[in-house]
């Protein structure tokens, strides 16, 4: 089978499972027409996770109604509009309600009550199956387009650090050069098997346009986050209890590889072990504590740390890697700490 027999299949595959989604405070839109010029804040994509009506997206893609003036959205609220092409090619339009949502991880649940013969949920792949050269593309509303076939590109990294537009910091995502535009975000990134990798979330640029450098949540932390949405609305996660520095804090007090922490929250694990935040000593700022290591792996960045993190169990016992007194780069080895103390938990 050829390569454009393959992809054309998961397009035909797939595409009954990915909708349109509009924040519902964004009234008189429709979606792709062209007359109203690009759409972008406030609309995205998303995929039918479950034949009960659960849709995936990003947070971002509802930030406007969820983080909004109007205060915290209770569970069961009407949030937006969903677009869905069911199997029989006709696309109808159905409330969504929020289910649960994950800022941290850009993440949100949705509800829809179509008619189960209207579901096609997607089939879930193994991220951590990923290799670098890997075909992946992706289905999507860029610019309010419904179902629209990015071009096939490939997996360029993998564990890569990136920033949400939550401004909340992601480990361990997937760069892509298939081509993500504003509007793909929630979608799917997908295998030549037509399985979700990855969600896709984010896309560096100058011009707000795809340049062929995007970023995918890995399925496999969706995997994770989302059934805990389903069951209770929120999501329990392994936490030091502490506040990492922005990149040029860090640069400015000579840290150039490590978390260094900034600040040590009152009670936290981070606490009991000792650990210290950035502080103000008689000569000036003195820099925090610089993990370099947790759980037994080296944190280069805090991408790494909120990698690690994700992976832990709350209240598990964890040794903790630091570098203090910094007065240069970190080389990268345990440094002169070993820290010994659960980690806790934070929703």
């Amino acid at each position: 089978m050829s390569v454009e027999q393959e992809v054309a299949d998961v397009y035909d595959k797939v595409a009954p499972a990915v909708v349109n989604i509009y924040d519902i405070t964004l009234q008189g839109r429709v979606p792709g027409n062209p007359r109203e010029g690009p759409q972008v804040e406030g609309n995205g994509s998303g995929f039918v996770f479950d034949k009960e009506g659960h849709v995936v997206t990003n947070y971002h893609v509802l930030a406007n109604i969820l983080g909004g003036a109007a205060g915290k959205v209770l569970p069961g609220a009407k949030v937006a509009q969903v677009f869905l092409q069911g199997p029989d090619g006709i696309q109808r339009a159905f409330d969504g309600f929020i289910v649960g949502s994950d800022k941290a991880r850009d993440l949100v649940v949705l509800r829809i009550d179509a008619p189960r013969d209207q579901l096609a949920p997607v089939t879930l792949g193994d991220s951590a199956a990923l290799r670098v050269g890997q075909s992946v593309l992706a289905i999507g509303s860029p610019f309010g387009f419904g179902g629209t076939l990015t071009t096939a590109g490939v997996v360029s990294s993998l564990g890569r650090g990136f920033q949400s537009l939550t401004g909340s910091t992601i480990g361990g995502g997937i760069q892509t050069d298939a081509a993500i535009n504003p509007g793909n975000s929630g979608g799917p990134l997908l295998d030549l098997k037509g399985r979700v990798v990855g969600v896709n979330t984010a896309i560096f640029t100058s011009t707000g346009l795809s340049v062929g450098v995007g970023f995918a949540i890995p399925i496999n932390t969706v995997a994770r986050v989302v059934p805990q949405l389903i069951n209770s609305g929120r999501v329990s996660r392994a936490s030091l209890g502490v506040q990492i520095a922005p990149d040029p804090v860090a640069r400015a007090l000579k840290v150039s590889e490590g978390a260094m922490i900034q600040v040590v929250n009152p009670d936290s694990p981070a606490a009991a072990a000792g650990l210290l935040g950035t502080r103000r000593g008689l000569g000036g700022i003195v820099a925090g504590d610089v993990i370099v290591s947790l759980d037994g792996r080296r944190v280069r960045s805090p991408f790494d740390l909120s990698s690690i993190l994700d992976s832990l169990t709350p209240g598990r016992d964890v040794t903790v890697g630091v570098v203090r007194g910094v007065g240069q780069s970190v080389s990268g080895t345990e440094g002169d700490g070993a820290r010994r103390g659960s980690v806790g938990e934070r929703y």
